[in-house]
């Protein structure tokens, strides 16, 4: 054979092996591990009816409710003759119970803990929900592998002191979450003995967020947000953080049929004195969900839904192992937490204050209770043309004509508006105020529909 055909063949089969190759590329079906969006569970449509027939806990729709309510409502779900245990781990600041609820004979053990921020109540809802699945569908193919394969631990409103007030921190003014290493209160205590007790392979630290938190930088807020802790400052994926964080893509694949745009993923930065992160360096796979907003869902109704059916999917996919191998990219493409957007932005009014030229004006206003817009405060006022809130009142050719609040001394001097204030005034077709389109008094009235713009 020549040396010119010789080469001659040898080029042909480099290329017909280059063009075979890229055909099978083609034409091969997608392995195991590629790393594509996990399809979400097959029984979530089943069990997303049966939740709304079946599974719902009634006398929970007011997000406020006293710890004590709670446990009227929950603790009856969680007898011994449900397959529950309860014991009672201390006492609260102010004497307050703290219980440890426990459920299920399997080897995994997994440690869930609830509103440790006295007003973030939206997981301990999902709790009471998820106290009745087990207990009342002893036969659902998920409750079987649960009880088979894991034993799982609750330690809801956890902070039963800061509950009865619906704030952030505990009656002694602590924290409890920014507690973990210091362990001043009585709540950080019993939760970081329960942990070291029970050694769990899985933990779920459960919240609520602002609600003006951005998906991003896009215009979406953030539904749920999603965080497997660090375990040290340089943020390392050991086998315990990869398992999480595979947890947290199986939770997404619940998600994203109902709020897919609107998951973010919480800063990792570790922080040395936050239980999650604590509770993650004693080799625990850790999980933070955190519950922003919806507009529409007030007391966090919807939402509350969604951590169920979030939890079930992460327990479900712990009992099964379906977990493993689960894309991480899948995790780290979700936006961090953006930007939090102001409650509610009055934009084009005209001032109207007696003895005082009128002034064009725009008017963000902050609500102590966002999704309820109760407890309004004055932000800022002045041009905002390039402020965005999660809502605007286009108030074009309408007066803002500021009001005393109820009960307020006697003036000597017409009421003004000024940031940190409360936020009470009409929006008027007259600059007196007599000819009235829509009042703010503190809180929104829903019942009164906001103005349309053009008056």
């Amino acid at each position: 054979m020549s040396r010119f055909l010789a080469f001659s063949l040898l080029i042909f089969s480099l290329a017909w092996s280059t063009a075979s190759t890229a055909r099978e590329a083609e034409t091969a079906p997608v392995s195991a591990t590629a790393e594509a969006m996990p399809p979400p569970p097959d029984w979530l449509g089943a069990l997303d009816a049966l939740y709304d027939a079946r599974v719902r806990v009634a006398d929970l729709e007011d997000r406020t409710f006293s710890p004590e309510h709670w446990w009227a409502v929950a603790g009856p779900l969680a007898t011994a003759a449900r397959g529950f245990r309860t014991e009672e781990l201390g006492r609260s600041a102010e004497g307050r119970p703290l219980r440890h609820v426990w459920w299920g004979r399997g080897g995994k053990r997994v440690l869930l803990w609830s509103q440790m921020h006295g007003d973030e109540s939206t997981a301990s809802m999902a709790l009471a929900d998820l106290f009745r699945f087990l207990g009342e569908h002893p036969g659902h193919p998920i409750v079987r592998r649960l009880r088979k394969s894991t034993a799982l631990h609750f330690l809801p409103v956890m902070n039963p002191d800061g509950a009865v007030r619906f704030q952030r921190r505990n009656a002694q003014g602590i924290d409890v979450n920014r507690d973990a290493r210091a362990l001043a209160s009585p709540e950080a205590r019993a939760l970081h003995a329960l942990r070291e007790r029970l050694k769990p392979a899985f933990g779920f630290n459960l919240h609520d967020q602002q609600v003006g938190y951005r998906a991003g930088d896009s215009g979406n807020g953030t539904a749920i947000a999603l965080l497997a802790p660090a375990f040290n400052e340089a943020r390392d994926v050991d086998a315990s953080r990869a398992r999480a964080i595979e947890i947290a893509v199986a939770i997404r694949a619940v998600l994203e049929p109902y709020i897919g745009g609107h998951i973010a993923r919480w800063d990792d930065t570790f922080n040395p004195r936050a239980f999650g992160d604590l509770t993650a360096r004693a080799g625990v796979s850790t999980v933070l969900i955190e519950s922003g907003g919806i507009q529409g869902d007030p007391h966090k109704q919807r939402l509350r839904k969604l951590n169920f059916l979030a939890l079930v999917g992460a327990l479900d996919a712990i009992a099964s192992g379906a977990h493993a191998g689960l894309p991480r990219a899948r995790y780290d493409e979700l936006p961090e937490n953006g930007e939090v957007w102001p409650d509610l932005l009055v934009a084009g009014g005209a001032l109207a204050l007696p003895g005082q030229p009128q002034a064009r004006v725009d008017l963000l206003i902050d609500f102590a209770h966002p999704l309820l817009e109760r407890g309004g405060t004055i932000a800022d006022i002045g041009d905002l043309a390039d402020v965005r809130a999660r809502r605007t009142i286009d108030a074009t050719g309408l007066y803002i004509v500021p009001f005393d609040p109820p009960g307020a001394a006697l003036r000597q001097s017409p009421r003004t508006l000024a940031p940190d204030t409360p936020a009470y005034f009409h929006l008027s077709r007259d600059p007196r105020g007599r000819d009235v389109v829509w009042t703010l008094a503190g809180d929104v009235d829903p019942t009164k529909p906001e103005p349309a713009s053009g008056y």
